[in-house]
C-alpha cells in the first residue's frame, strides 16, 4: 500500500494582485467585505484535553505539583470559568455534545463509550459544529483523537482492505481535512489516519504492555504479526496497530499537523477564517511522555505527561502568534471530563489533587466526574480578559455560543441543549436561565440550577441534594430538608428529557423511548408526556 503523506493544503497558481483583490471585491464581499467585517468572524480554534481534572492546571491549582505556563497564558489573557463542565463524565458522549449541542444521552449511547470501529454516532443530517462553520465559509480542520465511531473497510481484521476509503467519520461531519486517531489508545484500529486512510495501515497487533512510569500501561512496538502471537505474549484484547505507531508520538505527531494546517492556510488562504478542532489524547491513558520531559514536575510520569501536554499547546499558541492571528481568533480551552481513577493515588503519593476540591473523578455523577478546566482566550474580542467568571457553562454551549458571535441562526434540528455565553466574552454577562444536565458513565443523571444540583434517582439510589455554593465538595445531602426544591428540580428534569432539548423552541424527538436509567419516572408517563409535544 502506498504511503500517504500528512495533509497539506493544495498548491494554487500564482494571480497578479491587482487580480487577487478585484476577485476578493466582486465575488467573496458578502464574506470578507471589509476588516470590521473580518474581525467579526474570528478563527475558532477548540483545544480539548483528555481526562485532565480540575486541578490539573496552574490557573486552577496552585499547589499543583507540576507547572503549566501555557494553559496558564491563555488563563491569563482570557476567561477562566469557575464552572465549567463537560457534558458526560466519559469521552465519547462528552465529543459528541460538544460537536452537536445536544447531549448524548439522547442517543441511543446511554452509558460508557464506544469503541474505535462503530457507526458514527453523529448522522449525516445531524447539525454540526464543522458543518455550521463549513457553511459559513470557513475552513474546517480536525487533528487528533475522534472516538465517535467510523466505518472501516472490511468486517475485521481478517477482511480489512486499507485500500479502500474509511466511511461515517470527520471528513462526513464537516470537516474538510482529518489527520488522527480513530479513539482512544487501548481500543484499536491504532494508526495514524491522514483523511480516510491510514498513512501506514495497521496490519499487526498487539496489547497492552507494562508501563515504567506510571499505573496503566503502554501501546509500543515491537508488534506481532497474528492475533495467536499476541496472545501467546500479552493479556487480550488484541488491537489492531500499524508497525510504525507508537503511543508517545501522538502530541507531537498532532501539535506538528496543527502548526502546519495553520501555517499553510494563512499562508495561502489569509482572507479566510478557520476552525480547527484539536482533541488531544493527553493525560487519559497510557501515561506516556516523551523522554526529553522525563523528571520534570513533582508528580511523577502523569505531571510529566501534563507538561508536555502544556509544551505542546505551547508551540501552537507560538504558531498563532507568528502567523499574526492570535488576535483574531477565538481559543476554547477545556476537558472531556474529570482525572481517571489514578487520581487518587496521585494525591497519596504526591500530595497533587487532579480533581482540586471535587468529589470524585472520571465516570462520576459528582463534581469531580464532569467540572473541568474552562477557558476562552480571543486578545482582540474578549472584554477585560484575565478575569474569573462563575457563570455556569458546558461543552455543549460552545455551539449556540459561536453561532451568536458569528450572527448564525441555528437551525431547529441543531444545538438544542446549547445556551450561548457570547456575553461573558463581549462584555455584557448575564446568569444561565436554562437547567444543566449531568450525565454519568453508569447513566446517572443530575440536574444543576444555579446554586442547587439534584443527583436523580438510579436504580436503587436515591436523590441527594447539594446546596454547591456552600458545598462545593457534595459532602451534605440537603433534600430531606429542602422537599420542594427536590421535587422542582425533579419536574424540570422530567421536562428537559421528554422536550428532546434544554432552550426554548418545538420539542424535539429523543432517538430512542423510555429507557431504564430514568428511575424516578414511569415508562408510561414518559410517552404520554412525549406523545403531548
Amino acid at each position: 500500500m502506498n504511503r500517504r503523506q500528512p495533509f497539506r493544503a493544495p498548491r494554487v497558481n500564482r494571480v497578479p494582485a491587482h487580480l487577487i483583490s478585484a476577485i476578493l471585491l466582486c465575488v467573496f464581499s458578502p464574506l470578507y467585505a471589509s476588516e470590521s467585517q473580518r474581525a467579526s468572524r474570528p478563527n475558532i480554534v477548540i483545544i480539548y484535553t483528555d481526562d485532565q481534572g480540575y486541578g490539573d492546571a496552574g490557573c486552577y491549582n496552585p499547589n499543583a505539583k507540576f507547572s503549566t505556563p501555557n494553559i496558564d497564558s491563555l488563563a491569563a489573557g482570557g476567561i477562566v470559568f469557575t464552572d465549567g463542565h463537560s457534558a458526560d463524565a466519559v469521552c465519547t458522549p462528552s465529543r459528541y455534545a460538544l460537536l452537536t449541542g445536544r447531549y448524548c444521552w439522547r442517543t441511543s449511547l446511554k452509558r460508557g463509550v464506544l469503541g474505535a470501529e462503530h457507526p458514527c454516532l453523529i448522522p449525516d443530517h445531524c447539525p454540526t459544529l464543522a458543518t455550521m462553520l463549513r457553511d459559513a465559509g470557513y475552513e474546517t480542520a480536525m487533528v487528533g483523537k475522534w472516538h465517535l465511531g467510523m466505518d472501516f473497510p472490511g468486517e475485521n481484521a481478517a477482511t480489512r482492505d486499507w485500500s479502500q476509503p474509511t466511511r461515517d467519520m470527520p471528513l462526513d461531519k464537516g470537516f474538510n481535512r482529518y489527520f488522527g486517531v480513530p479513539a482512544s489508545l487501548n481500543y484499536g484500529v491504532l494508526a495514524w489516519f491522514n483523511g480516510r486512510y491510514p498513512i501506514t495501515a495497521p496490519a499487526r497487533f498487539t496489547a497492552k504492555k507494562p508501563n515504567l512510569r506510571h499505573v496503566d500501561y503502554r501501546i509500543k512496538p515491537p508488534y506481532e504479526l497474528t492475533p495467536k502471537q499476541v496472545k501467546a505474549k500479552l493479556k487480550p484484547p488484541v488491537l489492531e496497530v500499524a508497525p510504525d505507531f507508537t503511543d508517545n508520538q501522538c502530541l507531537e505527531r498532532f501539535t506538528d499537523e496543527a502548526i502546519r494546517f495553520v501555517n499553510s492556510h494563512t499562508t495561502q488562504n489569509p482572507q479566510q477564517p478557520f476552525f480547527l478542532y484539536l482533541p488531544l489524547t493527553s493525560p487519559h491513558y497510557p501515561v506516556c511522555p516523551l523522554p526529553q520531559f522525563h523528571g520534570q514536575g513533582e508528580c511523577g510520569g502523569y505531571g510529566e505527561f501534563m507538561i508536555e501536554t502544556d509544551h505542546r499547546i505551547g508551540q501552537l499558541l507560538n504558531a498563532l502568534k507568528s502567523a499574526g492571528v492570535m488576535d483574531d481568533t477565538l481559543i476554547l480551552f477545556s476537558s472531556d471530563n474529570g482525572p481517571e481513577r489514578s487520581w487518587e493515588q496521585r494525591a497519596t503519593e504526591f500530595g497533587h489533587s487532579s480533581n482540586g476540591r471535587l468529589r470524585d473523578g472520571k465516570r462520576s455523577i459528582y463534581e469531580g466526574g464532569h467540572r473541568v478546566p474552562f477557558i476562552a482566550h480571543w486578545p482582540g474580542g474578549i472584554k477585560l480578559p484575565g478575569r474569573k467568571s462563575s457563570r455556569l457553562v458546558c461543552q455543549t454551549d460552545y455551539m449556540a455560543t459561536i453561532a451568536e458571535l458569528l450572527g448564525i441562526q441555528l437551525p431547529e434540528s441543531g444545538g438544542g441543549d446549547s445556551v450561548s455565553f457570547a456575553g461573558e466574552l463581549l462584555g455584557s454577562p448575564k446568569p444561565r436561565q436554562a437547567p444543566l444536565m449531568h450525565h454519568a458513565a453508569n447513566g446517572r443523571l443530575a440536574i444543576r440550577l444555579g446554586r442547587w444540583k439534584l443527583v436523580l434517582p438510579h436504580k436503587k439510589a436515591s436523590a441527594e441534594l447539594y446546596d454547591l455554593e456552600a458545598d462545593l465538595g457534595e459532602s451534605h445531602d440537603l433534600g430531606s430538608e429542602f422537599p420542594d426544591d427536590v421535587a422542582r428540580l425533579t419536574a424540570l428534569a422530567t421536562k428537559v428529557v421528554v422536550n428532546g432539548r434544554t432552550t426554548e423552541g418545538p420539542a424535539a424527538s429523543n432517538d430512542t423511548g423510555y429507557w431504564s436509567d430514568l428511575s424516578w419516572m414511569k415508562p408510561d408517563a414518559f410517552q404520554a408526556m412525549d406523545a403531548s409535544q
